[in-house]
């Protein structure tokens, strides 16, 4: 049986059955210190597919950095089949600055596929699409809310690919929510070269929480496992079938003032029900918040001092809401239930 070919990367040789963190230069800054957009690759002795994990794209984004190092850590890479990159950040300059964006004030994730000539944006969003993306069978792209809004765990997926959904449901987020594609942005220009990328959304911008590290943690490893890199030992089952939405939007602020809010992500919510309320400083005026629509709470705004048009509560509509409540609340046990990955850790 002839050995394994090593895997190429930025210059790099990674022999089968090792692993090599790669420093990949994206530029230099004004006092001439380097900036690397650095990989970790954990290359198989044995032959499988290649799947990429990233994470602060933007750069305020830092639960997929903790995702990330927890991801490292797992036991499970000893027989790993195929070839897994893992990039916990991607947008280095938003990272040290805890903001969303780069320096240029781009937006990263609208700057695919890039260019080798372009702007700072295109050059590290064209160094990702080269080093990573092409050389990946498909891609899990970790991602949260803004700052001052929360997401609940969720997983978004192409609208028309049977077979990434199938590694959505793999996942086991408590959501599946199938969204379109932005002009820009790394799934779509991932898409056009053949890689599907499952974006995973969770908690709050410049915040980690457990429930989120642990259920990006799990579903990594259970699509690896889906797609046969990694055995069944040691992978946490996912017990229920995540709710599936096609479609969701924002209610927003009717006037300015402090907002009381009722709901919270994860909650179900009738059509006219109120959500919260809005009132004045003074106290003189409250208006109610009402859900235009029955669904899921999957993300909301944390600040309390909201502006008329502000986005405060983001539901998606499922199909069948009490199925929906019923596996929401199955999930929350089962997280609950489910050992801590760090157990010597508190976050």
């Amino acid at each position: 049986m002839s050995r394994r070919a090593g895997f190429e990367i930025g210059g790099f040789h990674i022999p089968p059955g090792t692993r090599r963190t790669v420093d990949l230069p994206v530029s230099v800054l004004s006092d001439h210190t380097p900036v690397n957009m650095s990989a970790h690759v954990i290359h198989g002795a044995e032959e499988g597919p290649t799947l990429f994990v990233s994470a602060a794209i933007h750069g305020d984004e830092v639960i997929g950095v903790e995702i990330a190092r927890r991801l490292l850590r797992s036991r499970q890479f000893a027989r790993l089949r195929g070839t897994l990159i893992v990039v916990p950040i991607v947008n280095t300059f938003g990272f040290l600055n805890h903001s969303r964006y780069l320096p240029d004030r781009r937006d990263l994730n609208r700057c695919f596929p890039g260019s080798e000539t372009g702007s700072l944006a295109g050059r590290l969003a064209h160094l990702f699409m080269q080093e990573i993306v092409k050389r990946s069978d498909l891609g899990i792209d970790l991602h949260s809310a803004a700052i001052h809004r929360t997401n609940m765990p969720q997983i978004r997926v192409s609208p028309k690919s049977s077979e990434t959904l199938s590694y959505a449901d793999a996942f086991g987020a408590p959501v599946v929510i199938r969204s379109g594609l932005r002009d820009g942005s790394l799934r779509q220009e991932a898409k056009k070269v053949g890689v599907d990328i499952l974006l995973y959304e969770a908690g709050e911008g410049l915040r980690f929480d457990e429930q989120s590290a642990r259920v990006g943690v799990a579903g990594i490893l259970r699509v690896m496992h889906a797609l046969g890199m990694i055995p069944e030992d040691g992978v946490p089952l996912a017990e229920v079938v995540p709710v599936r939405a096609h479609e969701s939007s924002w209610e927003r602020a009717p006037v300015g003032g402090l907002l009381r809010a009722f709901k919270t992500a994860g909650e179900m919510v009738k059509e006219g029900e109120v959500l919260g309320i809005v009132a004045d400083p003074f106290g003189e005026a409250e208006v109610e918040l009402l859900a235009s629509q029955a669904g899921l709470i999957i993300g909301r705004a944390n600040l309390p001092i909201v502006n008329e048009g502000d986005a405060l509560f983001h539901i998606a509509r499922v199909v069948n809401t009490h199925e929906a409540e019923s596996r929401i609340e199955s999930l929350s046990a089962q997280l609950d239930g489910a050992a801590m990955f760090d157990e010597d850790e508190i976050i």
